[in-house]
């Protein structure tokens, strides 16, 4: 006698991350959490039982492709798989919580940061509310791309998505971390699922699941989350909440893990790396932003305390070869310590990232940055006769409120004298909601336009000089991947220079032959410029190369024979 036996098939899930570093951690959590609970993951969105799109919402372009690929998503679905459900995670609908769900109805699921660990609970429920939806009446639809971004336009102007709460009063308080959940079952209504909090507390730590999207030789460890500071043009301290930092003993473990894994560089993350710690004095009292009331609070620390230095101190300990990186510092919250600490740990790549955003005193002012013009002039100098061969990258706001064009061509002058090795421009983004979308002065789109061109052509000049300035030296690099022939195509080979470079004979301003795609110590995943490695290097190892020759922003070198 036989008898077939009924297999369930696994749940399959598809991810769309949109989005930072940060948002990113956030996904590889969600699939680490989905795989752990026996979901299987899928690359193929048509062959998906559930598609998470986890969005962005910082600036206005960032919510223009969210929005873009939620509502391309439903339209995927509505023409290959109807019984899939669609659920959308992260910013925004932690920032539009209350709203978003009545905008796109015919998303079945919505949940905010604190929830991420959650997300299987989410899957199914989101799975029994598109299967009640396919035999109920023909649900409502966004009314379109324009009439949704229109609407939030709407919400950030009226500050309907915070009539719950005070965020510049709660920022830094123990209060802000009393959160407000907003649940609504779908069972109770035909209306999406909503799982969010008010204001989030959630943080990640080492025995929490997690799937990394990234290549194997390097990867982001986010050491705290939320943001304590009062920009006056950013949404972040109320979408992602207070600072919250994971112990350094937790970090430290997820390092060794990641280490015995293969990884040669760790990326550290968060909204404010160098606040890292503060928040767990047990002493604490509000915020502590300002630079003279943070160097305070830090003195003021016991010998045991933990603090960026002193995580620092103890991953440059753990054996092995690879990069500490250090991405999203604030200048205000440098310290005699931090540069020591980064000065001794060889460990540590000589890179930091420390966005100033303007350098003119009436627009930091404006911008509340806490933090004057010249203090940044002797924290730059400092930092750099502390810590030789430092690359520093920063970025800064053209077209912010009020900008005259001599709060310009101050900032222009500064980046001029001050040779940044990476630098980045961002026109401001009104975003309502903000202090900063209120102001008077808005400055006009082409006036923005013009200012970010002549501030990245003089960088452009800058750049140049300092590859130049490298060509003939011995550099240590982490091998990327084979170069692809669009990539090599793409190169900008107009200022390529020492004829070592070009195939002889070759009248094309193309790069020939084998080379992999490698990054120096001065850069950042995905953001920095590349070093293009002729010859035949190890994938995801370290390599020493000499330089032969440069274009606009990227190297161009060869391996050193032992």
């Amino acid at each position: 006698m036989s008898s077939k036996t009924n297999i369930q098939q696994p749940v399959k899930v598809g991810m769309i991350s949109l989005g930072c570093a940060k948002n990113l951690v956030d996904a590889e959590i969600m699939l680490g959490t989905l795989i752990r609970d026996g979901v299987e993951i899928t690359n193929d969105a048509t062959k998906a039982d559930v598609v998470v799109i986890n969005s962005c919402s910082f600036i206005d372009a960032a919510q223009e492709e969210s929005v873009d690929t939620i509502l391309e998503s439903a339209e995927l679905r509505e023409a290959h798989h109807r019984g899939q459900a669609l659920i959308v995670s992260g910013c925004m609908p932690q920032r539009f919580r209350e709203e978003l769900p009545k905008l796109m109805p015919e998303i079945d699921a919505f949940m905010g940061i604190d929830q991420v660990a959650n997300v299987t609970s989410i899957v199914h429920q989101a799975m029994d509310h598109r299967q009640a939806r396919l035999t109920a009446p023909e649900p409502a639809r966004s009314p379109g791309k324009k009439k949704v971004l229109n609407r939030i336009t709407e919400l950030q102007r009226s500050g309907a998505q915070h009539a719950t709460e005070s965020a510049d009063k709660l920022s830094g308080a123990g209060k802000a971390n009393q959160t407000k959940q907003v649940v609504q079952p779908a069972a109770l209504s035909d209306a999406p699922v909503l799982d969010v909090h008010n204001r989030p507390n959630y943080i990640p730590d080492y025995a929490t699941p997690r799937f990394r999207l990234t290549p194997r030789h390097f990867a982001y460890l986010k050491i705290a989350e939320g943001c304590n500071h009062p920009c006056s043009f950013c949404i972040i301290p109320r979408m992602r909440g207070s600072h919250r930092s994971r112990t350094q003993s937790d970090v430290v473990a997820e390092s060794k893990a990641l280490l015995a894994d293969g990884v040669k560089e760790i990326n550290l993350i968060s909204q404010d790396s160098t606040y890292y710690g503060l928040d767990l004095r047990t002493d604490r009292k509000g915020s502590i932003s300002a630079p003279e009331k943070f160097t305070a609070a830090t003195r003021a620390l016991p010998q045991n305390a933990t603090t960026l230095s002193t995580l620092l101190k103890e991953l440059n300990g753990l054996k092995g070869e690879f990069w500490i990186r250090l991405l999203y510092t604030h200048p205000a919250h440098w310290t005699e310590e931090l540069i020591d600490a980064i000065a001794a740990s060889a460990k540590v790549a000589r890179y930091i990232d420390m966005p100033l955003q303007h350098i003119h005193d009436n627009m930091l002012e404006r911008m509340r940055r806490e933090t004057s013009s010249q203090y940044i002039i002797d924290l730059i100098a400092k930092i750099r006769a502390r810590i030789p061969g430092i690359a520093i990258r920063t970025t800064f706001i053209i077209g912010f409120p009020g900008e005259t064009e001599a709060y310009f061509k101050h900032l222009l002058e500064f980046v001029r004298a001050t040779r940044f090795e990476r630098l980045g421009v961002f026109s401001y983004s009104k975003e309502e909601g903000t202090r900063a979308g209120a102001m008077a002065g808005q400055v006009t789109e082409a006036t923005k336009r013009k200012r970010k061109a002549l501030i990245m052509a003089e960088q452009l000049k800058i750049s140049r000089g300092i590859a130049a300035e490298k060509v003939g030296r011995t550099l240590k690099v982490l091998i990327e991947k084979p170069a692809t022939a669009a990539e090599l195509k793409g190169a900008q080979v107009s200022s390529w220079e020492h004829g070592l470079i070009r195939e002889q004979n070759s009248s094309s301003n193309e790069l020939h032959g084998r080379f992999h795609v490698a990054r120096g110590e001065a850069d950042a995943p995905d953001i920095d410029g590349r070093i293009y490695v002729k010859g035949k290097v190890p994938v995801g190892e370290f390599c020493e190369v000499r330089v032969i020759g440069h274009t606009d922003y990227d190297l161009i070198a060869e391996t050193i024979k032992k």
